[in-house]
């Protein structure tokens, strides 16, 4: 079979650390980069390939969203209650598909997805980024992935069924057991919930969530497979008990305090802001017709500001910030919203760009392979249609995109 060759030519070029300092060459041969730099795309070994003009325009690596729910369009809204179960499936379709539009190209899914949505995007069969399932989300009982409600009936939002098992666990046995089978349903990472959070009504964001020795037994099952674990952890002290126990990610950190922060440095861990839930839950509450209830809203307004507080101090301290949207949460497609939220905590434009590429990469398996337009990466690629050179046009960003690339292919021919 022969192997097609693109060069996109003359381009601005980010290539997920900082812009290259004059136009270069990218080289796609097959799924991988072969080349990038001035003139790459002359050699001879190129002389059949396809040439793409990039004259002032940009090319980034393929984005990478590391919090998305592919499988949820308004979680903790009253909808799910009367929607059919099989509804998710097919509306994780249309998720994938848009979050792909927009230049994402790898994805972690932070629940709600199983093996066999992973797969349909891998064969083919729908179109999508790259995933990296986290299957169900653990929680203890009254926790945030606890969707009983006080009425005393369960929400069918991440309701368990054979792909997706339930993640309700208490004590050690037990969240070892969980822990076992969601490895055994094709987890990626494992999802836990070290505090309580925004969209679940019966709890505190602030509050602590499984205990250290509980969450340390989940980070050893989780490493002995050559996984890790990311935890949904929003007030201090369930951030600090998640970092002691070996926690690689932690996801939204709304009430960082000088020892978190300094426990992410010392961990070497990494913080997912996530700035555009909450805002997204606001926006839908206004529209007065999110499903949700009172109380999620009152809880969304009240942690807002000090998010984006607690993001802008991490930031200024120099803790590791990858970018991930929550989106399903938020509108699928609308992912990029999260890149100007993060320049507005203080990133710089190339701090922005690669938070969302070389170092959400870091998080993405096999290592050293997604994230960085350079020889030996997957042959994932954004063109975009102007010269990217200032965080003020991060705004902008999704009217910019031209072409996404991924594993070689436009995914979007004209």
């Amino acid at each position: 079979m022969t192997v097609s060759t693109t060069v996109f030519q003359n381009a601005h070029v980010f290539d997920g650390e900082r812009f290259l300092p004059e136009p270069a060459d990218i080289v796609f041969t097959g799924t991988t980069v072969a080349a990038v730099g001035p003139q790459a795309g002359s050699d001879p070994a190129f002389a059949n390939a396809s040439v793409i003009d990039c004259s002032g325009k940009t090319v980034l690596p393929g984005l990478i969203d590391l919090h998305i729910h592919s499988t949820t369009s308004n979680p903790g809204s009253l909808q799910a209650f009367t929607e059919p179960f099989s509804l998710q499936f097919y509306e994780s379709v249309r998720n994938l598909e848009a979050t792909l539009r927009a230049g994402i190209t790898s994805a972690r899914d932070a629940g709600g997805a199983d093996l066999g949505t992973k797969l349909a995007v891998d064969s083919g069969l729908i179109k999508g980024p790259r995933l990296r399932l986290a299957i169900s989300i653990m929680s203890q009982t009254g926790g945030h992935a606890d969707f009983w409600q006080p009425s005393g009936v369960e929400s069918p939002t991440m309701g368990s069924h054979p792909g997706r098992p339930s993640g309700i666990a208490d004590g050690v046995e037990e969240v070892r057991k969980v822990t076992r089978r969601m490895l055994r349903a094709g987890a990626d990472q494992i999802k836990i919930c070290s505090t309580g959070g925004v969209l679940s009504p019966t709890d505190d964001p602030r509050h602590s969530q499984f205990t250290e020795a509980e969450i340390r037994v989940i980070v050893d099952e989780a490493e002995a497979q050559g996984k890790y674990v990311m935890a949904h952890a929003q007030g201090a002290a369930g951030i600090k008990n998640a970092l002691r126990m070996g926690v690689r990610t932690i996801e939204h950190g709304i009430y960082l305090d000088d020892e978190a922060i300094a426990l992410f440095l010392e961990k070497n861990a990494y913080l997912v802001p996530t700035l555009a839930a909450p805002e997204a839950v606001i926006r839908k509450a206004a529209s007065g017709q999110s499903g949700l209830s009172p109380l999620v809203i009152a809880k969304a307004h009240q942690v807002i500001d000090i998010h984006r507080e607690s993001i802008r101090r991490a930031v200024a301290a120099g803790v590791r910030i990858a970018m991930g949207t929550d989106s399903g949460v938020g509108v699928h497609g609308e992912n990029l919203q999260e890149l100007a939220l993060l320049a507005g905590v203080g990133m710089t434009l190339e701090q922005v760009l690669a938070a969302t590429t070389s170092v959400a990469g870091e998080l993405i398996t096999p290592i050293g392979s997604i994230g960085r337009l350079a020889p030996s990466y997957l042959a994932d690629a954004v063109v975009l249609n102007t010269r990217l050179d200032s965080v003020d046009q991060l705004a902008s960003l999704p009217t910019m995109i031209d072409q996404v690339w991924k594993d070689g292919r436009n995914q979007f021919p004209a």
